[in-house]
């Protein structure tokens, strides 16, 4: 794969983090969504499709993303996201009915997918291997800042200026940012192929595994996205702005941990940190499904900081291990196929999530449904925490300090 001079600067990372920053600040968008129900005379049913279609279209459009970035070069494609991304955010001043709004989103997930699914790549282009770890753990940072502050900016903004706002912020960071992108990347190109890897090189089990295990640490730590806000306002009555700041508790302690996280695997490989990870996010989700309306409220903080710091400390090395499992000319299909996996399983996590609390709430009323819902989600986390372990007799790698 030609590599031209830029990429051995480390310019490519911090642009990679800003990126992601800007497509993760759509969880400003969860707290706009009565709003948006209200103004297209939707109900929840309808409005479920604001999400679907957009983390359905980027999950899909990471992959292609991918493909696109071995072909055309990162840069190209990364660039390319931006601004189709700030294009659709001005897009949603002509938005007039509910049809168009989701139109835009998925123009939306499309330029998101060309960010998420090549922002990886620039990292480890950008960077020596025994670097890789902490550039990762820089692009996660921005990607857990974003989750963190998402909900409390959209709510600003729309009490302020209305749904529309939520979206419109972002266009100039995300225009902006393809401005800087285009003038330190410049006219990047790959030499890869156009169609996927052989089979032999992206159906070996620890390429299966890393991609697994992302779907399941993604899947059980949804839980709490989807049912700790219901715990906090409507179990410990709490005033929606306290529930808020409990609530961003998990993606800050993801945010917080991911460059320690990218230290780590640079000084003792991927392995460990990964399980560590994954079995901190289980015992913060089984203590979670021990909540009452008695809990404590540091308690209640402890637990949901501890699934994030499992969450940020599991991240880095997973993804640094799915770009390790492909050689340089593959890296952009090795970061859309990790970014594809983790969406996935975020949407399977909703669907399981729902189901199980749905079919146990008549029976056991809100309590047991959720205490069943978090214990759930702790033994997927377990189980991945299992598949994670290295074979008996299997000796971990140290990598040298650079």
């Amino acid at each position: 794969m030609f590599l031209p001079a830029h990429y051995t600067r480390r310019v490519p990372v911090p642009l990679a983090a800003l990126g992601a920053l800007v497509v993760s600040l759509d969880s400003s968008i969860n707290i706009t969504l009565p709003a948006l129900a209200a103004a297209f005379g939707t109900g929840p049913a309808g409005i479920r499709w604001v999400i679907i279609c957009y983390v359905l279209t980027y999950a899909l459009t990471s992959l292609g993303a991918g493909l696109l970035a071995d072909r055309l070069g990162p840069g190209r494609v990364f660039g390319a996201g931006l601004w189709l991304s700030g294009a659709a955010f001005l897009g949603y001043l002509v938005v007039g009915s509910f049809g168009a709004l989701l139109v835009a989103r998925v123009v939306q997930g499309v330029g998101g997918g060309l960010v998420y699914g090549t922002a990886p790549a620039l990292v480890t282009l950008a960077l020596p291997r025994e670097r890789h770890g902490r550039g990762l753990g820089l692009l996660a940072l921005g990607m857990g800042v974003g989750f963190s502050v998402g909900p409390a900016l959209g709510g600003v903004l729309v009490d302020a200026f209305g749904w529309r706002a939520a979206f419109l912020f972002r266009a100039p960071l995300a225009l902006g940012i393809a401005v800087a992108a285009a003038s330190a990347l410049g006219p990047s190109r790959g030499g890869g192929a156009w169609q996927l890897p052989p089979r032999q090189e992206w159906l070996r089990w620890p390429v299966l595994r890393t991609l697994v295990l992302a779907a399941l640490a993604n899947w059980a730590q949804f839980a709490v996205w989807l049912l700790a806000p219901f715990y906090l306002v409507g179990v410990l009555r709490l005033a929606p702005r306290v529930g808020g700041l409990l609530f961003m508790l998990t993606p800050l302690g993801t945010a917080a941990m991911a460059p320690l996280a990218g230290w780590l695997t640079d000084r003792v490989g991927s392995r460990w940190p990964v399980v560590a990870g994954l079995l901190a996010e289980a015992a913060g989700l089984f203590a979670i499904g021990r909540f009452s309306e008695e809990t404590a409220l540091g308690w209640v903080a402890a637990g949901l900081l501890l699934v994030g710091l499992g969450l940020g400390l599991f991240q880095v090395p997973n993804l640094s291990q799915a770009m390790a499992a492909f050689p340089p000319a593959r890296q952009g299909v090795a970061g859309g196929l990790a970014f594809m996996s983790r969406t996935l399983g975020t949407v399977l996590g909703v669907q399981v999530t729902a189901t199980v609390f749905g079919a146990l709430e008549g029976a056991l009323g809100f309590p047991g449904a959720f205490g069943a819902a978090f214990l759930a989600a702790a033994v997927v986390c377990t189980l991945a925490a299992l598949i994670a372990l290295p074979p008996p007799g299997a000796r971990a790698t140290r990598r040298a300090p650079p």
